[in-house]
């Protein structure tokens, strides 16, 4: 055995190095066959996918002068046979191969069941429009349903705060991926449909390979959903990530934060709907007005009438009772959209954190996640500290004991 002196200590792009000069040397360019996962579209032309069958995968990548060829229908669930050379990228050591042409050789397993699946259920109805539930125009208490560290909750969470902050979040966390998420996703559409003081649903997480979105085209998935007495807003994956689920459910959202923007209008938007009824009103009011002022000259140049005196005051009585009626009507009208606008304006300003910062709070916050707990603060950590005047950076010297 050598002294380890005289040892050669490679580094870590050397050995990449060589083995990407193994791996290219000694193999040929190939035909590989399998269904593609993991499909992604880059901005740049360039396509990204995964490569499986039963027991393992392998990362592909083809580049635009490449991909601007393919025909037919290529994308997740897929069976193609692709043709490229099998290359090393050596800044994080994966090899991967270089796809130059791609043919479709028919659908993978799982698109066939997926379509299997959507075939059943449309036939059984479960698709059908006049089964969908009405979305309430101004919901106040919105379920939630995904992964408790779901990036897909904090965009939910960012919008609906940015839009209405008055509206209340009931989160029911379930797995969203994996044998058991069918499970969870179900359990908690019933409890939620238990516990009844929800106005609407969301249902949702964010992107990945269709195997990872397969809990939302299982079968018991969609009967809950269909089951459901509280309408559901689906915004699973992607905008062109269709689920069993969005289907059946009474509407579906392409995206996450997409979901957060249809469930509820903005303030604006209810400001703006509150004018209209306002300018809506004034012109049927203005109109009735009209139309009678019109009839009563009509009915005085009248001979009958004009030789009636009696019948003449008649109609200006009842002149004078409906521009009563329609005056009570449009006081009416207008004192509840000022009420209801009122009500929005208080619910939204009472929910304001600047205005609790004035009472004297603080809001600590660590790469810009809120604390919530002191067990969550480490010594020497790095915090943001939010005044309503401003923000301080601090570092944690101590923790002192209550």
């Amino acid at each position: 055995m050598s002294n380890q002196s005289e040892e050669k200590i490679l580094t870590v792009s050397e050995i990449n190095r060589i083995v990407k000069e193994i791996i290219e040397d000694s193999i040929p360019p190939v035909w590989v066959t399998g269904e593609i996962s993991n499909y992604k579209a880059h901005v740049s032309g360039h396509i990204y996918f995964s490569l499986k069958d039963e027991n393992a995968q392998i990362s592909c990548i083809m580049f635009k002068s490449y991909a601007k060829n393919i025909s037919g229908n290529i994308g997740n669930g897929v069976k193609v046979r692709v043709f490229g050379e099998i290359g090393v990228y050596e800044k994080v050591g994966v090899y991967q191969i270089y796809v130059k042409e791609i043919r479709e050789e028919g659908k993978g397993d799982l698109q066939i069941a997926f379509e299997k699946m959507k075939r059943k259920l449309f036939e059984e109805g479960l698709f059908a429009e006049q089964h969908k539930l009405p979305i309430p125009e101004y919901p106040m208490r919105i379920g939630v349903i995904t992964a408790i560290q779901a990036a897909a909750l904090r965009d939910i969470i960012n919008v609906l705060s940015r839009r209405a902050s008055f509206v209340e979040i009931v989160l029911k966390p379930a797995q969203v991926q994996g044998e058991q998420a069918k499970f969870d996703i179900v359990k908690a559409i019933e409890e939620l449909n238990e516990y009844g003081k929800v106005d609407v649903i969301i249902l949702t997480r964010g992107g990945g390979s269709i195997e990872d979105l397969w809990a939302f085209n299982e079968e018991i998935v969609a009967r809950a959903v269909y089951d459901s007495k509280i309408p559901i807003i689906t915004g699973v994956g992607h905008e062109i990530d269709f689920t069993i689920v969005d289907f059946v459910s009474d509407l579906r959202a392409p995206t996450p934060s997409a979901a957060a923007e249809v469930v509820i209008r903005s303030r604006q938007e209810i400001e703006s709907d509150l004018l209209s009824y306002e300018r809506a009103i004034s012109r049927v009011f203005i109109r009735a007005l009209n139309d009678y002022n019109g009839k009563l000259n009509i009915y005085g140049e009248s001979y009958a009438l004009r030789k009636s005196i009696d019948i003449v005051r008649q109609r200006r009585i009842d002149l004078d009772r409906y521009v009563e009626r329609v005056n009570d009507s449009l006081l009416r009208i207008l004192s509840n959209r000022v009420r209801e606008l009122s009500f929005f304006s208080k619910r939204v300003e009472s929910t304001n954190y600047k205005n609790i910062l004035k009472r004297g709070f603080v809001i600590a916050r660590r790469d810009g996640n809120i604390i919530k707990s002191r067990k969550d603060v480490n010594l020497y950590d790095r915090l943001i500290f939010e005044f309503y005047d401003g923000k301080i950076r601090g570092i944690v010297d101590k923790k002192i004991k209550e």
